[in-house]
C-alpha cells in the first residue's frame, strides 16, 4: 500500500531556495520590483534563445497572454476553437466579446480536428484559436492551409507546450500568434506567468504597450491593461531554467513507468507522439472505456490518498454561459472518461507502480 502521503496530480517544482534568494537579495539592493525590470528583461533574453524566436514578451498569465493576442490582432466576429482545452481558451474569447465557434476534436490525440473547421466557418469568422492539448502538436500544417484559404489568423494556446518541438523548431512558433502559460503547474514556471509569441516584430511592439497600460512614460499609444510580470516571478524563472533538462528528464522517466506498467487492453493513452515530436512530458492522460469506468478508478485511487484530475472537464461547448450549445460528441464523450495521472519530479517510480496497479486492478 501507498504511505499516508497525499499524491496530487502534481507538484511544483522548487529549485535550491538559496539560488532563488540570490535573486532575492538583488532583488532587494535595487529596489526594483516590477515594471519590466532588469530580471524580467534576462528572462525574455533566455526564452527568446530558448525558442529561438526574437518576439517574445513575458506577462503575468497564460490566460491574459490569450487575451493580448487576440487583442492586437484587432478581432471582431466569430473565432473556430475547441471544446477540449481548459476553460481560458474560451473565456478569453467572450471577455474580448468574440464569438466561439465550437469544432469536434480528434480522438486519437484530442486536438481540434481540422477536418471539421472548414464547414463552421461563416461569413463573420476572423480566426482559429486552438490547443496544443498536453502538448502535444496540433495538425498545424492542415489548419493553417485553411486558415490562408479563408484569410484567417492562427492562434495556439500552447500553454503546454514549453519545451516541445515539431519538425525540428519549438511548437511555439507556429500560427501568427502562439501563448504559453508558466503557471506554478507547469513544466517550466515563474510561480505565475506566461509568454506571448508573435511572428511580426510590430505585434511584438504593440503588445508590449498593450500589457503596460498602453503607455511608455507619458506619451499614451493605446487603451491597454495591466499584463506586466513581476522581478520576483522573474527570479524563479531564472532559476528553473537551469534545471529544464533535468525536470524534463525526471518526467520522461516517470512516464515510462507508466508505460511499462499500464495494461492498455483496457484504456488509451492519446499522446504517443510521431517522429517529428520531442515531447516535454508535461501530462501523462489515459482515456476509459466509459464514465463509469473512470469514476470507479478515481474512486479507488482517492482511497489511497491518490489525487489524479478528470483535465479536461467539462467539454467547454456545454458550460453554462455558453448560449449557443452545438454538440461535439467526441468532446463530450472523452471529457467524461479521462484522467491525468500524477506527473512530478520527486514522484517515486514505486508510487507509479502502485498507482499503475490499482488502476490494472480495477480496469
Amino acid at each position: 500500500m501507498l504511505d499516508p502521503e497525499k499524491i496530487l496530480v502534481t507538484k511544483s517544482f522548487l529549485p535550491p531556495k538559496e539560488e532563488y534568494k540570490a535573486y532575492i537579495d538583488k532583488i532587494w539592493n535595487e529596489g526594483w520590483l516590477t515594471n519590466n525590470g532588469p530580471l524580467v528583461k534576462e528572462l525574455e533574453a533566455k526564452i527568446k534563445d530558448y525558442i529561438g524566436h526574437p518576439y517574445i514578451s513575458y506577462v503575468n498569465n497564460g490566460t491574459i497572454a490569450i487575451q493580448l493576442a487576440l487583442k492586437v490582432l484587432g478581432l471582431k466576429g466569430s473565432v473556430i476553437t475547441t471544446p477540449f482545452s481548459y476553460c481560458a481558451t474560451t473565456t478569453t474569447l467572450l471577455w474580448e466579446n468574440l464569438e466561439p465557434i465550437f469544432v469536434d476534436i480528434n480522438e486519437s490525440d484530442l486536438n481540434i480536428n481540422p477536418d471539421l473547421i472548414e464547414g463552421a466557418i461563416r461569413a463573420d469568422t476572423v480566426a482559429i484559436l486552438a490547443t496544443h492539448v498536453y502538448g502535444s502538436p496540433c495538425e498545424v500544417e492542415k489548419i493553417q492551409a485553411i486558415a490562408e484559404k479563408y484569410n484567417l489568423k492562427v492562434i495556439y494556446d500552447a500553454a503546454h507546450a514549453f519545451g516541445v518541438t515539431y519538425k525540428g523548431k519549438s511548437l511555439l512558433k507556429y500560427g501568427d500568434i502562439s501563448t504559453c502559460s508558466f503557471h506554478a503547474t507547469k513544466v517550466f514556471h515563474t510561480i505565475e506567468g506566461g509568454c506571448v509569441l508573435s511572428q511580426h516584430e510590430s505585434i511584438n511592439d504593440q503588445i508590449g504597450k498593450l500589457k503596460s497600460f498602453g503607455h511608455i512614460q507619458d506619451e499614451y499609444y493605446v487603451a491597454g491593461i495591466n499584463g506586466k510580470n513581476s522581478e520576483f516571478h522573474a527570479a524563479m524563472g531564472l532559476v528553473n531554467f537551469n534545471y529544464l533538462d533535468h525536470i524534463i528528464s525526471e518526467r520522461k522517466a516517470i512516464y515510462k513507468v507508466y508505460d511499462e506498467n499500464l495494461d492498455f487492453s483496457k484504456l488509451h493513452k492519446p499522446t504517443e507522439k510521431s517522429l517529428d515530436t520531442i515531447y516535454n512530458y508535461a501530462y501523462y492522460p489515459i482515456v476509459f472505456r466509459s464514465k463509469n469506468h473512470c469514476n470507479k478508478i478515481i474512486e479507488e485511487l482517492e482511497k489511497s490518498n491518490i489525487f489524479p484530475r478528470r483535465y479536461f472537464f467539462p467539454s467547454l461547448n456545454r458550460l453554462k454561459y455558453i448560449t449557443d450549445q452545438v454538440s461535439c460528441p467526441i468532446s463530450e464523450s472523452v471529457s467524461e472518461r479521462v484522467l491525468s495521472l500524477p506527473l512530478y519530479v520527486g514522484l517515486s517510480h514505486q508510487k507509479v507502480k502502485e498507482i499503475s496497479s490499482i488502476i490494472n486492478a480495477n480496469s
